[in-house]
């Protein structure tokens, strides 16, 4: 087979994978579709991937196979994690893809600079410095964020501050960009190389002093806006080693990132500074040392008892259903009250969980009817005339406080109206604040009754109620 029509073929996949790559993230619009949007993202990257590696110019194959081999079991593993670690799962992906962006930005301006200097254009500094600044922070960056998401011990929960913090981190990024402005002149200066290493080292450095001062409450817009990041660094890399489908792909996921950054900062009513460089939930922490409130604690008969007689139930779930892996328990609750025909709908806040869509994916996996799951903005007109409000391990998403206390760090928060319904029922696993270190208004209402306990076990103990294990009728 000749070499032009090899090179047809190759372009022709490229063609390809990028519709698919389009068509995936379309299908990915609603639950009826997602399945085939992850098929089409996962023949879209096969397709890629075959296309690439059949390049006449690529003759040592045994060095493409060893990686491709080489990653099938950690791929496996990453698959098969908890929907619950899905965030930090998703953060360990942008911090491969960001490594991989910087590492082939890297070994291409070292190889050029070696053996063919007259490569190392303007443009291609350009972009190539754009590819090694936002793949390495990216990497660190997005690790950080992980960790964070993990719980792990080494890494603080709370914002990670010091007088002058954010002058120090903006003067180590403001340093790289002005080596990289100096290095697109001069690319082939003696110190270049000395320089170009020098802004790798910022850029990871960067990375993980901009994720630290953040606190846990607003890791899942970083993880969005690192995405931006990543995708970012793909498009550079596209350009880079002048490859179509990397630039289409990169914009994809650079543009959806951003879009979900925006959606996400939209429902805690912030900006994009005040997310990186707010140190959302160091305020907190002074603020939920005040005097105690009083809980008032109510039964499983007694709430079991009250849910069978309400008209209307609206089920408000939070990262407490996703911990307690309750989703399955909260479609049988959901098909008790169904049964006897109560209108059962679930209020779905933006930020719920730890990443966009995270209680959407719990329900859909419980077989929960999708149009039975509505937004922040459709259910809260009909709070009011909601007999009872269930909420399932959600904190600052229904807290009043962002209403009415201006000293609150989440006034002007968008939430779910849950303090607006007749009654409302607070499962939580224990009076610890939740991620913004503040009390919960709603729990110290005098119609809200809490049930404490683990979600799972506590929607098990209501169905068991209601369906008559305890002699109910």
């Amino acid at each position: 087979m000749s070499e032009n029509v090899i090179n047809n073929l190759i372009q022709l996949g490229y063609l390809v994978a990028t519709a698919l790559f389009i068509l995936s993230l379309h299908w990915m619009n609603t639950p009826k579709t997602a399945r085939r949007g992850v098929f089409s993202a996962i023949f879209a990257m096969v397709i890629a991937v075959l296309a690439t590696w059949a390049q006449p110019g690529i003759t040592h194959h045994l060095w493409v196979l060893i990686p491709i081999l080489a990653s099938i079991y950690p791929g496996i593993w990453l698959s098969q994690v908890p929907l619950t670690a899905v965030p930090q799962r998703t953060a360990l992906s942008h911090a491969f893809g960001g490594l991989a962006a910087g590492l082939v930005g890297t070994a291409k301006y070292f190889y050029w600079i070696s053996h063919e200097q007259e490569m190392l254009t303007a443009f291609r500094m350009t972009a190539i410095i754009a590819e090694i600044i936002l793949g390495y922070l990216t990497f660190t960056g997005s690790i950080i964020a992980a960790g964070k998401l993990q719980e792990v011990k080494w890494i603080p929960q709370r914002p990670w501050v010091y007088p002058g913090q954010n002058f120090v981190n903006m003067g180590a990024f403001g340093l790289a960009i002005l080596l990289g402005l100096l290095l697109i002149v001069w690319p082939n200066a003696g110190w270049s190389p000395f320089a170009f290493v020098v802004i790798i080292l910022l850029s990871l450095n960067f990375g993980w002093m901009l994720v630290m001062p953040i606190g846990g409450a607003d890791m899942p817009t970083v993880i969005a806006i690192l995405n931006s990041f990543a995708g970012l660094s793909a498009v550079a890399m596209g350009f880079v080693l002048d490859n179509k489908l990397l630039i289409t792909a990169g914009a994809l996921d650079g543009s959806s990132g951003l879009i979900l950054s925006i959606i996400m900062c939209q429902a805690m009513n912030r900006s994009f500074l005040n997310v990186l460089f707010g140190a959302f939930g160091q305020v907190q922490q002074s603020a939920a040392a005040g005097e105690q409130k009083q809980y008032k604690a109510e039964t499983m008969q007694g709430a079991a008892q009250i849910l069978e007689n309400a008209s209307s139930v609206v089920i408000i779930p939070g990262y407490g259903m996703a911990v307690a892996q309750a989703q399955h328990k909260v479609r049988e609750l959901y098909d008790q009250l169904k049964k006897r025909g109560i209108s059962v709908k679930f209020a779905i806040h933006p930020v719920a969980g730890r990443m966009p869509g995270h209680m959407n994916v719990l329900l859909a996996e419980a077989e929960i009817p999708y149009d039975d799951l509505l937004e922040m903005d459709e259910i809260n007109p009909d709070m009011p005339q909601c007999d009872v409000a269930l909420v399932v391990g959600a904190n600052d998403v229904v807290n009043p406080a962002a209403r009415t206390d201006k000293a609150s760090p989440i006034f002007g928060m968008p939430i779910i109206d849950a303090d607006k319904a007749r009654q409302v029922f607070a499962i939580k696993r224990s009076k610890n604040p939740g991620f913004a270190g503040i009390d919960n208004e709603l729990y110290f209402l005098d119609k809200t009754w809490m049930l404490f306990g683990d979600a799972k076990a506590v929607i098990g103990e209501l169905v068991k109620e209601l369906s008559g294990g305890s002699g109910m009728h």
